[in-house]
């Protein structure tokens, strides 16, 4: 392995610490996040190698908190917002990437409902959906200001990191 390789792996390593970490410490306000934010700056930043950095935080989720119903809609939610920020790359816009964000708070619960549909059918996952729509509401709002104030230097950050040491996935 060269050194350039065990570079960009600790650096993937340390951005998934920084995820999951973001997450715990603001666990205590509800519905007010970095996550969102983080795996948006992660997916213009590193590319498809953002997905490695899910799934260990998705893992991570699972050891902390357990593997409950919530823990199966993690595998995917984290994913689809990758491929959102994926798809738009190339867009500079700060208004846009905040409303992404707080798009995707506001559709969290929604997207949430698979399982419940699964196990329960659509009486569940709507029951799940609008029992939180209050917290979505909320998500939305934050994921909003929260981009809004911390894109810009978190990716400027954040590139200067990681420029330099990536390769191909």
């Amino acid at each position: 392995m060269s050194k350039q390789n065990i570079r960009e792996l600790t650096i993937l390593g340390l951005l998934t610490a920084i995820l999951f970490l973001g997450q715990v410490f603001l666990a205590v306000l509800p519905n007010v996040e970095v996550v969102s934010l983080l795996i948006i700056l992660y997916t213009l930043t590193c590319g498809r190698k953002v997905f490695l950095i899910i799934y260990a935080f998705v893992l991570l989720e699972g050891f902390c908190y357990g593997f409950g119903m919530w823990w199966f809609s993690y595998l995917y939610l984290w994913s689809i917002l990758a491929l959102a920020a994926y798809i738009f790359r190339e867009n500079r816009s700060l208004l846009f990437w905040s409303i992404l964000s707080g798009f995707f708070g506001l559709a969290f619960g929604a997207l949430c409902t698979l399982p419940y549909l699964v196990v329960g059918g659509i009486g569940a996952a709507l029951a799940y959906w609008t029992s939180g729509l209050l917290f979505d509401v909320t998500h939305c709002i934050g994921n909003f200001i929260v981009c809004l104030v911390l894109f810009r230097p978190l990716r400027h950050l954040l590139e200067r990191l990681y420029t330099g040491c990536h390769t191909p996935l």
